[in-house]
C-alpha cells in the first residue's frame, strides 16, 4: 500500500485572453491540425505511454527495457539479465540475448538498431517473420519511448564479433551507429538517464526495482537476474534471483507469512495450440484470495480470459470431487466460486503468440480462445491432482465448505443490518453528521477518531459538502475475522451504511455516497493503530475505493508556533527542525512549562527562547505539539486540515498488490512470529514512541 501527499483544492476555472486571436471563433481549418513527427508524440503526451511522469512512470522506463530482455529469455536466447542503478542517475540493462540487429534496413536506409530506438511500432515482434514466438512488448513502443523520455540514451550491441554503439539525446541520434571494438558472444546493453524536463521524480526506489525483478525471475524460471545498486560508493547492494521452481516457488514465497492448508503446491505446465499455460496454487488458513494473472510475463491486474478460464475450472473441479467423494450430498448446494477461492494463493501465467491486451498498460487479456485452453488444462490437471493427493484434497474441500457456511451467515447478517435500517428509517447511522449536498462528486466523508475530534470536526467543517463520522475506540481487525462477525461490529456497521456501497458480493461502487473518503486520526500510537485497522478494512473489503482513487489520509499539523499574533503550522518533526535551524533556535533554549507557569489549557505547551534578534528584539515563541485532534478548536482544525484551499492530504494507492498484501499479513494477520520479526527488525527506526 502506498500513499502520496496530495494537496486537494476546489477546482477553479481560468480563462486566458489574447489581444490577437489567431482564428475566428468556431473556425476549424487545416491551420488547426498539428502533426507530431517521430517521437514527438511521446514527449508531448508521456502519460499515454507510461501512465504518468511521477514515480510509477519513472520506474516504467526500467520495466520496458527489462521486458525486452525477458522477451529474449522467452525466445530461448538469453539466460542472464543485469540491471544497474548508477551514481549519476542513469540505469543500465544488459542481457546476453541475440542483440538488436545492426544491419541497414532496405526501406528506411538506416540501421535496424536506430529504427527500433527512434520509431514507434518498430521491432521484431510483428507478423509471421517476427523474431519472437511470444512477447510482452507487442506494441513495439517500449524502447523507443524510453529513448524519447531520456536525456541521454546509449545502446551497445554485441553481434558478429563486434561491439556496436549509438548514442541519443532526447530520442534523436547523436551520430550514426559505429563499431567500437571486438566482442565475444551476443547481447544488448541499454543505458539511459530519465529526462528532468519530463519527470517530476528522478530517484529510483531500490525496493521497487528488486520486487519487480524478483517477480520476473519467478515467472521466467532458469533465468538469472541481478540488480546492482551503485549509487552509494560506500554501501553497494547486489541482489541475484534465480528460480528453477518458477511460479511454484512464487506461490510459496507469497505464503511465507501464513499457514498453508497443504504442503504440496499444485503446479501444472502444459502447451496447447501454441499457448503455454502455467498454474501454481496453494490454499491457506486466511479468508482472502490472492490471484495473480500474467500474459507473457505482463501482470494483468484486471485479469481477463485466462483468469476466467482458471476460475471456472477450479470451481467445477472442486464441486466434482466433493460430489464424487460424497462430501457434498444431493441436497447440498454447490460451492460457489467465492467459496472455492477463499484463502487461495494462485498464479496463472500464459505465454501466447498474439496477445490482445486492453490498452498500453496491458491491464486485461482479451483473447477468447485462451479461456477455453486454460479451462481445459486446469480442469483435467486439478482433478488428477486431487485424486493423487487425497489428504490435501480433504483439507481443501473442508476449507471451502467452511467458507460456504460463513458466506451464508454473512449474507443473513448483512440482510438483517440493511433490513433493520430500512424498517427503522435509519438509512444512515445516527452518529453521522451528513452534508447537505447530495451530489457524490462534490462531497467527502471524514472518518474521525472519538467524540472529541468528532465534535471539533463537526463544528469546523463546511456543512455543504463535508460529512463527519466519528468512530468510538478501535474497530475490529478484519484480517482475523470473516464478514459475518465484521457486520456484528457496530462501528463497522455504521461505516458500511454511511458509504452506501454495500459490501462483499453485493458491493456496488456506483452507489458510493462520497467522492473522497478521508481517514483523520490522532498523531499518536493509538491513532496510527486505528488508521492501520481502517486501511486493512478498505484494502480487504473495499479495494475499488483505493484503485479508483477515493481514499485519503488527512494530514493534521504536529506543531503550532505562535509568535505574537502570528501562527505557523508545522506538519512533521523534520519541518520543526528546519524551522529551528532557519531561525537559529537551539535545543538548549527549549523550556517546557506547565499550566501554572503559562496558563496552558492542557499543560502541553513548550516555550522557545530564540537566540536570533528581530525588529521586535527577543520575542518568545510558543510551540505546542498536538497529539490529538480534539486539542484544536474548530477554526484551527478547519484552517489546517479541512479547508480544501490549504490542507494537505495523502492519497492512498496500491502500487504493488502483492507487497501490500504481504505487509497486511505480517502486521495484522494471525501468525505472531512474522510480526515479532518485523518489530525486531524495525524497532530502531521508530521515532517519538508514545508509551
Amino acid at each position: 500500500m502506498a500513499t502520496k501527499k496530495t494537496p486537494i483544492k476546489k477546482s477553479a476555472s481560468k480563462v486566458s485572453k489574447t489581444s490577437k486571436p489567431t482564428s475566428k471563433k468556431g473556425e476549424y481549418t487545416a491551420k488547426q491540425i498539428t502533426v507530431l513527427e517521430g517521437l514527438d508524440p511521446v514527449r508531448k503526451r508521456p502519460g499515454m505511454y507510461i501512465g504518468n511522469t511521477a514515480n510509477e512512470g519513472l520506474h516504467h522506463l526500467v520495466w520496458e527495457v527489462v521486458d525486452n530482455a525477458i522477451d529474449e529469455a522467452m525466445a530461448g536466447r538469453c539466460d542472464t539479465i543485469n540491471v544497474s542503478l548508477l551514481a549519476d542517475g542513469m540505469v543500465s540493462v544488459e542481457d546476453n540475448g541475440a542483440g538488436i540487429p545492426v544491419d541497414i534496413h532496405k526501406q528506411y536506409k538506416k540501421s535496424a538498431l536506430e529504427l527500433v530506438m527512434t520509431k514507434l511500432h518498430a521491432g521484431g515482434k510483428f507478423g509471421e517473420g517476427g523474431g519472437y514466438k511470444v512477447s510482452g512488448g507487442l506494441h513495439g513502443v517500449g524502447i523507443s519511448v524510453v529513448n524519447a523520455l531520456s536525456e541521454i540514451t546509449r545502446a551497445e550491441v554485441k553481434r558478429e564479433g563486434k561491439l556496436w554503439l549509438q548514442e541519443y539525446r532526447r530520442g534523436k541520434p547523436v551520430k550514426k551507429i559505429k563499431s567500437i571494438g571486438k566482442a565475444t558472444g551476443t547481447g544488448t546493453k541499454i543505458t539511459f538517464k530519465p529526462d528532468a524536463e519530463i519527470f517530476t521524480v528522478l530517484d529510483f526506489n531500490l525496493e521497487t526495482v528488486v520486487d519487480h525483478l524478483r517477480r520476473q525471475a519467478y515467472l521466467t524460471k532458469g533465468v538469472k537476474i541481478t540488480i546492482d545498486d551503485q549509487r552509494n560508493a560506500k554501501v553497494k547492494s547486489t541482489y541475484t534471483f534465480y528460480f528453477e521452481g518458477g511460479i511454484a516457488s512464487y506461490a510459496k514465497f507469497l505464503n511465507q507469512h501464513v499457514e498453508a492448508k497443504h504442503e504440496n503446491v499444485f503446479y501444472i505446465e502444459k502447451e496447447e495450440s501454441e499457448t503455454k499455460v502455467e498454474v501454481a496454487m496453494q490454499y491457506t488458513n486466511e479468508y482472502k484470495e490472492n490471484i495473480f494473472a500474467f500474459a507473457n510475463n505482463i501482470l494483468n491486474p484486471e485479469g481477463g480470459s485466462h483468469l476466467v478460464g482458471f476460475r471456472t475450472a477450479l470451481t467445477r473441479s472442486i464441486n466434482n470431487y466433493a460430489r464424487k467423494q460424497g462430501i457434498l450430498k444431493e441436497k447440498d448446494d454447490n460451492l460457489s466460486g467465492e467459496d472455492s477461492r477463499e484463502g487461495l494463493t494462485a498464479i496463472i501465467s500464459v505465454k501466447i503468440k498474439d496477445p490482445q491486451f486492453e490498452g498500453q498498460t496491458k491491464a486485461k487479456l482479451g483473447n477468447a480462445e485462451v479461456r477455453t485452453i486454460v479451462d481445459g488444462i486446469m480442469y483435467d490437471s486439478f482433478n488428477t491432482w486431487l485424486e493423487e493427493h487425497p489428504r490435501d484434497a480433504e483439507n481443501i474441500i473442508g476449507k471451502c465448505i467452511l467458507a460456504q457456511r460463513a458466506r451464508m451467515a454473512a449474507r443473513a447478517a448483512r440482510e438483517t443490518v440493511l433490513r433493520k435500517g430500512a424498517l427503522e428509517g435509519l438509512t444512515l447511522p445516527g452518529k453521522l453528521a451528513d452534508c447537505s449536498s447530495r451530489d457524490p462528486e462534490k462531497t467527502e466523508l471524514y472518518i474521525v477518531e472519538g467524540d472529541s475530534a468528532g465534535g471539533s470536526a463537526k463544528q469546523g467543517r463546511d456543512r455543504e459538502f463535508q460529512a463527519i463520522l466519528p468512530l468510538r475506540g478501535k474497530i475490529l481487525n478484519v484480517e482475523k475475522a470473516r464478514l459475518d462477525r465484521m457486520l456484528g461490529n457496530n462501528e463497522l456497521k455504521s461505516l458500511v451504511i454511511a458509504l452506501g456501497t454495500n459490501i462483499g458480493e453485493q458491493f456496488e461502487i456506483e452507489k458510493l455516497r462520497y467522492d473522497r473518503i478521508i481517514i483523520m486520526t490522532d498523531a499518536d500510537v493509538d491513532g496510527s493503530h486505528i488508521r492501520t485497522l481502517l486501511l486493512t478494512l478498505f484494502y480487504r473489503y473495499f479495494p475499488q475505493l483505493i484503485t479508483q482513487g477515493h481514499l485519503y489520509i488527512a494530514q493534521p499539523p504536529l506543531y503550532s508556533i505562535k509568535k505574537g499574533k502570528e501562527m505557523t503550522w508545522l506538519y512533521s518533526d523534520e519541518e520543526l527542525e528546519t524551522y529551528k535551524k532557519k531561525n537559529n533556535i537551539s535545543d538548549e533554549s527549549i523550556v517546557e512549562v506547565n499550566e501554572e507557569e503559562e496558563g496552558s489549557e492542557d499543560g502541553n505547551e513548550e516555550v522557545l527562547k530564540p537566540e536570533v534578534k528581530n525588529n521586535e528584539n527577543k520575542t518568545k515563541l510558543q510551540i505546542q505539539r498536538y497529539k490529538g485532534l480534539g486539542e484544536m478548536n474548530p477554526d484551527q482544525l478547519w484552517d489546517t486540515t479541512m479547508d480544501p484551499e490549504k490542507r494537505l492530504m495523502m492519497k492512498v494507492t496500491a502500487e504493488d498488490a502483492a507487497k501490500a498484501d504481504d505487509i497486511f499479513d505480517v502486521l495484522m494477520g494471525s501468525e505472531v512470529a512474522p510480526r515479532k520479526q518485523f518489530i525486531h527488525s524495525h524497532a530502531k527506526s521508530v521515532k517519538n514512541l508514545d508509551i
